[in-house]
């Protein structure tokens, strides 16, 4: 072999190799969908605004579709598990331990809206996502304010932002260690709400709707938003979501 091939072989697999670094995304997210319960209308316009987040930002989004799928051997290739919307029990005991060990080696979650009304008998879950769902008024327009400056996406909330959402209230903390970002101002909706023998009359003056921390060996991430299908247009709400996505996929870095 002449040096002059040696020489374009050469160039040729340094092209490779940069290509193929150059194509490396920034992290993978697994995007679960799965409802046992109430099926929201914004779950289409979630799942496409998380792919449009993920080209928007450079992070792999797959969709899980194999409900026998959720093994340990899949999920090693990714950094972040996202909950969109889901509802009642969405995994068996087996995969319950899976995402266990998931977390356990460093990585992250991310709940949306109805995360909260998840997994209710699975202690370790609740812990995971900090408080879970127990009522909801009716879908109304209120104050956001932010609570922690630092924390990254926040930018579209300044200000005291008006916000049309269905305001999710809380049962009690779950683990004591939440960091909270937004809350609402009760004074500015109605919280008020019975459902039977279930009531709500607002939680006070903290009333959060999302905050992150870290759990049991990695970090977790929720927000209350997410109700209304236009909501995954805005701006302010996917600047949000990608704020915590990236923090809680970004752990191990």
């Amino acid at each position: 072999m002449n040096f002059r091939r040696i020489i374009v072989i050469a160039l040729a697999l340094q092209v490779s190799l940069c290509f193929t670094v150059a194509a490396q995304k920034q992290f993978k997210g697994l995007l679960v969908t799965t409802t046992k319960g109430w099926h929201h209308e914004s779950l289409h316009a979630g799942v496409l605004a998380i792919q449009q987040l993920g080209v928007r930002n450079f992070f792999d989004v797959v969709l899980y579709e194999n409900p026998n799928g959720f093994t340990d051997k899949y999920l090693e290739q990714f950094q972040v598990v996202i909950f969109l919307n889901t509802t009642g029990d969405v995994l068996d005991s087996a995969q319950q331990k899976v995402m266990e060990r998931f977390i356990h080696s460093g990585k992250g979650f991310v709940g949306i809206h109805s995360a909260s009304d998840t997994e209710y008998d699975w202690p370790w879950y609740t812990k995971l996502v900090g408080r879970m769902f127990h009522i909801h008024p009716a879908i109304q327009t209120a104050k956001v304010n932010i609570l922690d400056e630092t924390f990254p996406g926040l930018q579209g909330f300044a200000g005291g932002k008006l916000w049309t959402d269905e305001w999710y209230e809380f049962g009690p903390e779950k683990i004591g260690d939440l960091k909270y970002i937004l809350s609402i101002d009760e004074t500015s909706y109605d919280p008020k709400v019975q459902w039977g023998d279930k009531k709500a009359v607002g939680m006070g003056k903290l009333h959060p709707v999302a905050w992150y921390h870290n759990y049991d060996g990695g970090r977790s991430f929720y927000t209350a938003l997410g109700h209304v299908p236009t909501i995954f247009s805005d701006p302010a709400f996917l600047n949000h979501l990608y704020g915590g996505i990236f923090w809680a996929a970004t752990g191990k870095k």
